[in-house]
């Protein structure tokens, strides 16, 4: 009837807290733990446990620790299909365009649900995002793949779906090469710059106002266009076109 009583290390409660507060997404894909020393000011204990926690973390595959650079969360789905999804993109340029196509998927749902549960937070989040694009394109800047990645990230975070969040941190962790290609091969002029920003402020305009239908099509609107652009980069033949029937529109440009 009766079990004998358990008593739990202090590492073992640190390791908990910091496991539930990932799975429960306070802490997200990509975030960066606090510092060790913070952690012992918040939690109340010692270094060691704080240190035997991580590293029971790191073990298990829920964040990645580097030296001298500190903890960040795992995307929770990255390492069972890293590699073969890696090989098959590198063996063939085409699979581009069925990555495009997973991404609508993921990330029309990912916006329309946002548009429905984004906090005020998560919406200067968004907007900071938005406005840090537009500075850099007017001082005649190439934004960084990072910030581009992180609206979508974001986006996703704002849906406030665990699974979901990782997920979408998974496939641009995974096709992080791919990210940084459109950046450093189709970025490359102030017009395309502009339109991204456009369409980025269109995609934030409909969250902001809790729009999720305008949301879900803005941002497919955005992931159609990229598709078009990254065609005439690679010379992209049919099979990368569009291959569910819909009607894709240009984003008009933001008066």
């Amino acid at each position: 009837m009766f079990k004998p009583i358990k008593v739990r290390h202090i590492s073992e409660e640190v390791f908990e807290q910091i496991k539930t507060a990932i799975l429960e997404g306070k802490l997200k894909p990509g975030q960066k733990l606090p510092t060790e020393r913070e952690l012992m000011s918040r939690l109340g204990v010692s270094r060691v446990p704080i240190r035997e926690a991580l590293k029971l973390l790191s073990n298990m595959g829920f964040i990645e620790t580097t030296q001298g650079g500190g903890s960040y969360v795992r995307a929770l789905l990255a390492n069972r299909v890293r590699d073969p999804l890696d090989h098959i993109i590198k063996d063939n340029i085409e699979k581009i365009f069925d990555l495009l196509e997973v991404r609508k998927e993921i990330e029309t749902w990912s916006a329309f649900h946002a548009a429905q549960r984004a906090t005020e937070e998560d919406i200067a989040a968004l907007a900071r995002m938005v406005e840090e694009t537009k500075v850099l394109f007017k001082a005649g800047k190439k934004p960084p793949a990072a910030l581009d990645a992180d609206f979508h990230l974001a986006i996703a975070q704002c849906s406030h779906n665990t699974i979901r969040a990782h997920l979408t941190f998974t496939v641009y962790d995974i096709f992080s090469e791919y990210f940084n290609y459109l950046i450093e091969n189709i970025c490359f002029s102030k017009k395309y710059q502009e339109s991204i920003y456009d369409q980025h402020f269109h995609i934030y305009d409909a969250i902001s106002r809790h729009d999720a239908q305008a949301a879900r099509k803005a941002i497919m609107d955005h992931l159609a266009f990229v598709g078009d652009q990254l065609r005439e980069q690679t010379g992209g033949n049919e099979k990368g076109k569009e291959r569910d029937g819909t009607t894709r529109e240009r984003t008009r440009t933001r008066p």
